[in-house]
């Protein structure tokens, strides 16, 4: 089952961006990040998967609204983590066609998505839901502290 996620969801969330996308981020920070962004409902979507059967938070996907002067909004994919042993099951695709549906009920009409270039097996997911590639380009950040 697709639902709004609650700041309840951070541990169950922390653990899919360790385990599945690689980001060991504290519980405590995660947390509270997770209560920020959900009280920005206009800026911020973020979705989980609740398996029907052990009420467990499986897979999530977080968006945010890209805003810029010079193209329209767009939501812009952040997160999207389906747990191991539930992958291949559709849980991405329901996540996706979820995000797709509410943009479109928003008058939002792209979403786009940075992937890491290792990250082959997701860049075949998108592609198969008709995501394409159409950027090259490097990322660049700066640790201020």
């Amino acid at each position: 089952m697709i639902r709004n996620a609650k700041v309840s969801d951070a541990d169950a969330i922390q653990k899919l961006n360790q385990a599945e996308l690689g980001y060991d981020y504290a519980i405590e920070k995660t947390a509270a990040n997770l209560k920020k962004l959900l009280s920005d409902s206009r800026h911020h979507l973020l979705l989980v998967f609740e398996d029907n059967a052990t009420k467990k938070v499986v897979a999530y996907l977080h968006a945010e609204l890209y805003e810029e002067i010079y193209f329209d909004p767009m939501y812009n994919i952040l997160a999207l983590a389906v747990s191991h042993s539930y992958q291949q099951q559709g849980i991405g695709t329901k996540l996706m066609g979820e995000l797709e549906k509410r943009a479109i009920s928003h008058g939002i009409n792209e979403i786009r998505l940075n992937s890491g270039e290792q990250r082959i097996k997701a860049h075949q997911f998108y592609e198969k839901l008709g995501y394409i590639t159409n950027k090259k380009q490097k990322r660049f950040g700066k640790k201020l502290i």
